[in-house]
């Protein structure tokens, strides 16, 4: 089982200053857990300078991804299931009749190629507490700490997804025609040296309608280039920033700047062996050797190709269930974004676990999701 990331001394954020009640679910679950729902939530130290955040997870850990030890055909976990649906084609699968805290260990790799493999899968009616929901995290990588986020208290890594509370503390004001939330296409810490894995969101409070969330699949769009173009981004790298800004010790004066890291822009995933496309809109910021005017065409076709192919998406209503609603995904593999079209009406609530994963890679000779599943014949040798 791998350790929490970093140290957090937690503080405690007081909610009466933000004039918030957690939503009845969410007080439930939490109450349940044993939580100090009056000391909710915490937050890690903050740090302020830009070598404090490099020196976070800055030595390199050994990843083996349970993905990569799992049953090719998943028996324990799939014949463990009441239902297994595939949401579309490409990308979602949901699985009925399954608990997330009673799976074995065998169950909990095939879990892991699972999500390899169909890149996001859904539990409804899920009985998990926060600290349950940090321990199977802790299966599938070391615990990231985010240093900017609330979380719950006593558990460090446990993140609070509540769009209220960031809206109230950000002093933001949000409507239907500025959005609040994740309301724009993204791959979560993108920024780190060994970048993010599997992500666990587990929403306890969701609106009657809408605050649906979207996927999109990595595989599929790189599977939708030419063969010629795929080639010529094989191998390639880019610059990588972070969501947050912060200021140069050196330098204060000259204003925040950003986490920047190198990384594949076609990467391999360890447990399928097969190649992804990986960038993002919000936080991919140039391909290395190129020109600033050659890597902005590209980078803006890349991200298209994701953004505006939604045959290569799969949309998750989250409804509303007692117990709450889980939705596990590799980040290595997809974006993301979340719709704002019930407009802060309602109430949303959550907890997120990210585990991180490997220091990305590439392998030339990897085949495409396609290739390797046996699908667009005619291609394979097109182009070569």
């Amino acid at each position: 089982m791998a350790p929490t990331a970093t140290n957090t001394d937690e503080t405690n954020t007081g909610l009466p200053s933000v004039g918030l009640q957690l939503p009845v679910n969410a007080a439930k679950r939490l109450a349940k857990a044993g939580i100090d729902v009056s000391a909710y939530p915490t937050r890690p130290e903050k740090p302020e300078f830009l070598d404090q955040v490099y020196s976070i997870r800055s030595e390199f850990r050994e990843h083996i991804d349970p993905g990569s030890r799992a049953d090719p055909e998943k028996k324990a976990l799939l014949s463990a299931a009441t239902k297994v649906v595939h949401l579309t084609r490409h990308i979602g699968t949901e699985l009925h009749g399954i608990q997330l805290t009673q799976l074995t260990g065998q169950q909990k790799d095939e879990l892991g190629l699972l999500i390899a493999e169909r890149s996001v899968v859904f539990f409804r009616d899920q009985d998990i507490s926060p600290q349950q929901q940090k321990e199977l995290g802790e299966y599938f990588g070391v615990i990231e700490v985010h240093p900017q986020v609330p979380q719950v208290p006593g558990s460090p890594g446990v993140t609070v997804m509540w769009p209220d509370l960031f809206n109230r503390e950000l002093g933001r004001s949000v409507d239907f025609r500025n959005p609040g939330g994740a309301a724009g296409w993204h791959t979560d810490l993108v920024h780190e040296a060994q970048p993010a894995g599997v992500t666990h969101l587990h929403n306890d409070t969701v609106p009657d309608c809408g605050g649906d969330t979207i996927w999109s699949s990595g595989y599929s769009a790189y599977d939708k280039l030419s063969p010629a173009f795929r080639h010529f981004l094989d191998g390639k790298t880019a610059i990588y920033r972070s969501a947050h800004a912060y200021l140069d010790r050196a330098n204060p004066s000259a204003g925040k700047k950003y986490v920047e890291r190198e990384h594949p822009l076609v990467r391999t995933h360890p447990a399928t062996g097969w190649k992804t496309l990986w960038v993002n809109r919000a936080m991919t910021v140039r391909i290395v050797g190129l020109e600033k005017a050659e890597s902005d065409v590209i980078l803006n076709y890349l991200y298209d190709v994701f953004e505006r192919n939604i045959d290569i998406q799969v949309r998750f209503r989250w409804t509303p269930y007692s117990s709450g609603v889980t939705a596990l995904w590799d980040n290595r593999i997809t974006q993301h974004i979340a719709s704002w079209d019930y407009e802060g009406t309602e109430a949303r609530h959550g907890t997120r676990v990210t585990s991180l994963a490997e220091k990305p890679y590439f392998d030339s000779k990897s085949p495409s999701r396609r290739e390797a599943l046996g699908l667009d014949r005619s291609e394979v040798n097109e182009g070569r």
